[in-house]
């Protein structure tokens, strides 16, 4: 049985639930935030989450993770059969993680936690953004699905992410590079979100969230 661990507001540990639910994989979810003890360093050596317990050992880094999954499971179909439309699905994947969610993060303090980040930091975002998003849309397809018509491991990136780089952009420039870009995350959300395992992340996370403000 593996053991997922981190929580419900976490964008990378909602990829990895996201993706073991959608394929019906067998997991347990242990609630952990991060955290920089020894217990958490022989799992995740930096203290992030998500990270996972398999039978052979521990795995951190959500697509290494994914990646895990799609070979110890091989008859779950994760990326699809064909090599070159894998690649692709790949592709989209990193360029939503690392080049779009990864720069917005940068924003997050001041777009979701009350606090501000200087100047500099805003220019330097925005002008990576704005390339980024303009690059990201020269390849994605939202036919309907951000590869084309088939629902891949990056349409599981794009619902968990990108609602978070349209509103963190939003809050602080006052407008969403990636609906500026063409980008119409809002649609895709709904459509993905239509899927029973988006809706029991969503519904999760909400709970979640409603917990931490009880207290």
């Amino acid at each position: 049985m593996i053991r997922l661990y981190g929580f419900p507001l976490s964008n990378y540990f909602n990829k990895v639930k996201f993706v073991l639910l959608e394929h019906g994989i067998p997991f347990e979810e242990v609630r952990a935030g991060f955290a920089q003890d020894e217990i958490t360093f022989t799992r995740s050596p930096l203290g992030k989450v998500p990270y996972i317990d398999t039978d052979a050992g521990p795995l951190c880094e959500s697509q290494v993770i994914v990646e895990y999954l799609a070979a110890a499971y091989p008859d779950k179909p994760i990326f699809p059969a064909d090599s070159y439309a894998a690649a692709k699905a790949r592709e989209l994947s990193v360029f939503i993680d690392m080049h779009l969610e990864l720069v917005a993060r940068d924003l997050y303090k001041q777009a979701f936690f009350g606090g501000t980040v200087t100047d500099y930091t805003k220019s330097r975002v925005e002008k990576l953004l704005t390339r980024h998003a303009a690059g990201f849309a020269r390849i994605a397809k939202f036919g309907p699905y951000v590869a084309g018509p088939d629902f891949s491991i990056a349409d599981v990136c794009a619902f968990v992410s990108l609602p978070l780089v349209g509103l963190a952009t939003k809050v602080v420039y006052g407008r969403d590079f990636l609906l500026d870009a063409g980008i119409d995350w809002k649609a895709h959300v709904k459509k993905v979100g239509e899927r029973p395992a988006a809706q029991q992340v969503t519904a999760d996370r909400l709970a979640y969230m409603e917990a931490q403000k009880r207290g």
